[in-house]
């Protein structure tokens, strides 16, 4: 009987007043929490949501950090080869090119666009969702540039790129003299940046401070 009451005040709540866990399934009322506080399932323990302390600047921060980061990780020297008197200093941008003047169009296009393009994308995305809630403009286009983020997520593949260049250089390093450039340093420390991005922007947070604002456009 109990249970079938709370199954009932559940129903006669909005939407807005609901929360569901992305695990379980479990349908629960929305509690209200505070700035630094953190809200997990108590059927399984997972983590439905948090509100991080300033996470506008700190993610503002972050981007701004990759963002200057792409330009050196990917037209900077990765490594440097010397074989038989040659040198040759490898870039991820010659390795798009070199893919292409070698006749495989389809792979040099699926490496820029999984290894470049997408990563570049997804920056510009969060850039602007974080403008529009921190300047509280434009919230709508923020909503529409925040889904688009979220179905990139899917084809950014920088971690595979880099699992891939930790492997050429295992396999050249006993082949040929072989220096690492700041190239693959700043590609790391890319790599690094936009997962803390990921932990730090919180996603419930995003969407409460678009939906508000959206909410407010329309009263």
């Amino acid at each position: 009987m109990h249970e079938e009451a709370a199954n009932e005040n559940i129903a006669r709540l909005p939407l807005e007043g609901l929360v569901a866990c992305h695990e379980c399934d479990l349908l629960m009322r929305r509690p209200d929490v505070t700035t630094g506080q953190r809200v997990e399932c108590p059927r399984c323990g997972f983590e439905l949501y948090s509100l991080r302390n300033q996470f506008g600047r700190r993610c503002l921060a972050l981007v701004l950090t990759a963002l200057m980061l792409y330009i050196p990780a990917n037209f900077l020297p990765i490594m440097q080869l010397n074989l038989l008197g040659r040198t040759a200093n490898d870039t991820i941008w010659s390795g798009v090119v070199g893919l292409y003047e070698s006749g495989m169009q389809g792979v040099a296009l699926v490496v820029f666009l999984c290894s470049m393009g997408v990563p570049l994308l997804k920056l510009l995305c969060q850039l602007f969702v974080l403008l529009s809630v921190h300047f509280r403009m434009g919230r709508s286009y923020g909503m529409q540039l925040y889904r688009i983020y979220h179905h990139l997520k899917e084809w950014g593949m920088l971690e595979v790129y880099l699992m891939g260049i930790l492997v050429s250089v295992v396999k050249l390093v006993d082949l040929a003299d072989l220096d690492l450039g700041i190239g693959l340093a700043c590609f790391i420390a890319l790599l690094l940046v936009q997962v803390w991005l990921e932990v730090t922007m919180s996603p419930h947070q995003v969407w409460e401070e678009l939906a508000k604002g959206s909410r407010n456009a329309r009263d």
